[in-house]
């Protein structure tokens, strides 16, 4: 039933279908070859954005948009090519299911606390003396943290420092819109104001993973800030074995409180990829979208070879052959809609079994320059 049939060309079916669709009806018949694939063909591509250009366009929002002309946020999202035909705004998807963007804040700035249904987090790519303020909770940022806002807390920025801050945001966003469960509201104090110490959850857990016993039970969020430092020796402790051959070295970042993703609805890893690592290729149900936290190297995905370095953002949709090369030691923090995923029990997954598991290039990803 899920094969084209030319039968369903024939001026019969064609006249009954035009017949039946003024009374908004449609030919299952018809369609479910191309509802119901044999495996997923998102619309979403593979990209990449180069981090100078990223950075140059945020400095020129600084002259235009501030917070005083009415910007809730002072960011850039990623716009993937794919989906544009999404209105309005492409969803702002990067992949079918998420969002992401990059945000800067100046000092002196603020940005004024408000809550909604999408579940959020935050990758920090640069400066220092920012600050996020999550349910009365103040936690400084430094480079490498990841901090998570999940749907429903109030949240917020302010920068007492002096130095420019510029952070990565991933959020629900494609997903809730389509879902038609979007709800938003603005706090009533302008900037929620401190209700416990600063980098409060962050001090509660310097142990690493043994938890205070008030958290045996699940919450939403006992962790609101992960630090490098820990992503990073948790890392070097894994380096002492040998490599996942396609992943390399992988943490996830999860919820203490029950051992789940640590935002509900978006999974974020940080990987370590060893100087001369080649990946052995294989593809997912889940999409993921990469930030490179250090090094260079590229990835290969579907055939195409996607160049990368410091500070470069790619995507790598659903169901696409990757694979990733490392020409120094690099670091990959990542962020993905597996969660989504397995609550649809859709995830599966696949190793290339050609040509000892690594792809054959057949072009090469020519990024946008500024």
């Amino acid at each position: 039933m899920t094969e084209k049939n030319d039968f369903f060309q024939s001026i019969e079916v064609r006249d009954f279908t035009r017949d039946i669709a003024q009374y908004n009806l449609g030919p299952l018949w018809d369609a479910i070859p191309d509802l119901m694939k044999k495996e997923p063909t998102p619309q979403a591509e593979a990209y990449l954005w180069k981090y100078d250009l990223l950075k140059k366009k945020l400095v020129e929002a600084t002259k235009i948009f501030t917070p005083e002309r009415g910007g809730e946020r002072r960011a850039i999202y990623f716009q993937n090519p794919g989906l544009t035909y999404r209105q309005p705004w492409g969803w702002a998807s990067a992949t079918q299911t998420l969002y992401a963007a990059i945000q800067l804040i100046l000092p002196g700035e603020t940005a004024p606390s408000h809550r909604h249904v999408q579940n959020a987090l935050r990758y920090i790519i640069e400066g220092e003396g920012a600050y996020t303020i999550v349910q009365g909770q103040r936690v400084f940022m430094e480079r490498g943290d990841y901090l998570i806002t999940p749907g429903g807390l109030w949240h917020g920025h302010g920068h007492p420092g002096d130095e420019p801050m510029i952070w990565m945001d991933c959020l629900d966003i494609p997903t809730v819109f389509h879902l038609g469960g979007t709800f938003f509201e603005n706090h009533p104090d302008h900037l929620e104001k401190p209700s416990v110490p600063d980098n409060y959850t962050a001090q509660r857990y310097e142990g690493g993973m043994v938890r205070p016993i008030s958290d045996r039970y699940p919450q939403i969020a006992p962790v609101g800030a992960y630090k490098w430092n820990a992503t990073e020796a948790a890392l070097a402790g894994l380096s002492r074995f040998e490599p996942d051959p396609c992943d390399g070295y992988a943490v996830e970042y999860i919820n203490p409180s029950n051992g789940a993703t640590a935002n509900p609805t978006i999974g974020a890893w940080m990987q370590k990829l060893p100087a001369n690592f080649h990946g052995k290729a294989h593809r997912h149900t889940h999409s993921s979208i990469y930030h490179v936290h250090e090094g260079s190297g590229y990835t290969i995905i579907n055939g195409v070879r996607f160049d990368w370095e410091k500070g470069d953002f790619f995507v790598v949709p659903n169901y696409a052959w990757h694979e990733h090369v490392a020409s120094e030691d690099s670091y990959l923090f990542s962020c993905n809609d597996l969660p989504i995923i397995e609550k649809f029990n859709l995830e599966r997954k696949e190793e290339y079994e050609k040509n000892n598991g690594f792809q054959t290039v057949t072009g090469e990803f020519k990024a946008l320059l500024s």
